[in-house]
């Protein structure tokens, strides 16, 4: 078969990228095969640290890990037992594309602790963690070139999805009470005048990831009235919403409306992130399409890790193992904030969370947390720079701190590392402050793709 000359364009009927030339022939046989969405394909901020905060003198505050070892494992392990002896014919065998009645029965009384009192089990939909949710919902809206509004900064899995199915981000400022509804009127505004189709309003309502700061109570009012007025999809994801320090639940926004809000929920953060159990709820119609996307995408969600979770709501004292994590996290978040105030160099400033897993820290002016990481994990700390929970290439001056997983002494540890770094590295830039770097900025700022953001060195290495 003959083949077309590198940079020939391709004649009439031919596909639009069939005359892609490999970028990397020698390396990878197949690199003229991949579909074009791969392309901006790489590993988000949080999964390339695995390797650095699984050494045993690293101090991490970078990843969200759930303390596990707080469940009562024997309880638990003699279930899952029981469970496999017992209904084994059931629990290793495949299962509905929407996920065991049962189970879907007890999620809504989950659901009900935060003012769902309207759901029906035929409603829900189980999936692989909330994560399966995310994917299949922007699966069934999303078109390549569409729009999806989110809080800025965002969840680095949530970028992850909605870059795969080549939609584009627009971020919405928040502050220390959330999305600010008048910014997120603005983007409509702005997105509508330029004619862009915005499928949906992507939000962590409750404890967010990775600002930790939760919607206000007339936040949320003002954004469902914006939903109403503008014809908005709200997309609410809610894996903290449980986990608050100093108040009740918050009654969700799906709560205030049912056909305006799809409802992402997650047993990760309350049971087990092992398990891989979530869910979606969403209008029939909705539901039906995302029980037609799970078929074709896992065939049914795992039967066995399903029956165990709606065994341990049936069987274990679920609410009050809430309530002892609440506490195990509200010490470390305390211990946080404590060393924070009485460690970290002037300028610098952070989230007060009162709930859920996160801080986010904002650095003094002038430094850039991505490039001060390596100085950090090689003086065994460890964090995720904020430039992973933007689109846009934004964010260098922050960084997100998990308190969730280390002791509240290891936690003082690694902040008493961390602003030793910082200070250092303020050091650095002001014997260097009479360097002229507009030069190198310049160049930097010619790098940058107004769409996909900066040149990072990701980025870099794949064009290499």
């Amino acid at each position: 078969m003959a083949t077309l000359p590198p940079g020939t364009p391709p004649g009439p009927g031919a596909h639009p990228h069939s005359h892609v030339v490999p970028r990397h022939p020698r390396l990878d046989p197949l690199a003229d095969r991949y579909a074009a969405r791969t392309h901006g394909m790489k590993s988000s901020e949080i999964r390339a640290l695995f390797s650095v905060v699984s050494r045993p003198e690293v101090v991490s505050l970078a990843g969200g890990m759930p303390a596990v070892t707080a469940l009562p494992l024997d309880a638990v392990g003699s279930m899952i037992g029981e469970l496999v002896s017992g209904m084994g014919a059931q629990t290793l065998q495949y299962g509905s594309g929407q996920g065991d009645p049962r189970l879907r029965e007890r999620i809504c009384d989950v659901m009900a602790l935060e003012g769902i009192t309207d759901a029906s089990p035929s409603e829900v939909v189980v999936t692989v963690g909330s994560q399966q949710g995310l994917d299949l919902v922007t699966r069934v809206f999303c078109d390549p070139g569409d729009v999806i509004l989110a809080e800025g900064p965002s969840y680095v899995g949530a970028l992850g999805v909605f870059q795969s199915s080549e939609a584009r981000v627009r971020h919405v400022p928040m502050d220390d009470d959330g999305l600010i509804p008048e910014a997120l009127e603005q983007a409509l505004l702005e997105c509508r005048a330029a004619g862009d189709r915005v499928k949906f309003l992507y939000t962590v309502p409750n404890f967010h990831n990775p600002a930790g700061v939760t919607l206000s109570e007339p936040r949320r009012e003002a954004i469902i009235d914006i939903a109403e007025r503008y014809d908005l999809l709200v997309i609410e994801d809610n894996p903290y919403g449980l986990l608050g320090f100093d108040h009740e639940p918050m009654r969700a926004l799906r709560a205030r409306n049912s056909s305006r809000v799809i409802y992402l929920g997650s047993f990760s953060k309350t049971f087990s992130p092992g398990l891989r159990v979530g869910w979606v709820l969403a209008p029939l119609a909705v539901r039906e399409k995302l029980v037609l996307a799970t078929e074709a995408q896992v065939l049914c969600p795992p039967s066995l890790t399903q029956y165990a979770v709606a065994r341990y709501l049936d069987t274990q004292p679920w609410r009050e193992q809430i309530k002892l994590f609440t506490e195990l996290y509200r010490e470390r978040r305390d211990a946080t904030l404590e060393s924070l105030e009485a460690l970290m160099p002037p300028g610098t400033t952070w989230t007060r969370p009162d709930g859920g897993f996160y801080v986010w820290l904002k650095l003094p002016d002038g430094l850039d947390a991505k490039l001060m990481q390596p100085r950090a994990v090689n003086a065994h700390v460890a964090y995720v720079p904020g430039i992973g929970f933007y689109a846009d290439g934004g964010g260098r001056e922050y960084m997100r701190l998990s308190y969730c997983y280390p002791e509240p002494d290891q936690i003082r540890e690694g902040v008493r590392r961390l602003a030793r770094v910082i200070e250092a590295e303020q050091d650095l830039h002001s014997t260097f402050d009479a360097v002229d770097t507009g030069r190198f900025r310049a160049v930097h700022d010619s790098a940058v793709d107004p769409l996909v953001g900066p040149a990072t060195s990701d980025r870099f290495e794949e064009e290499a």
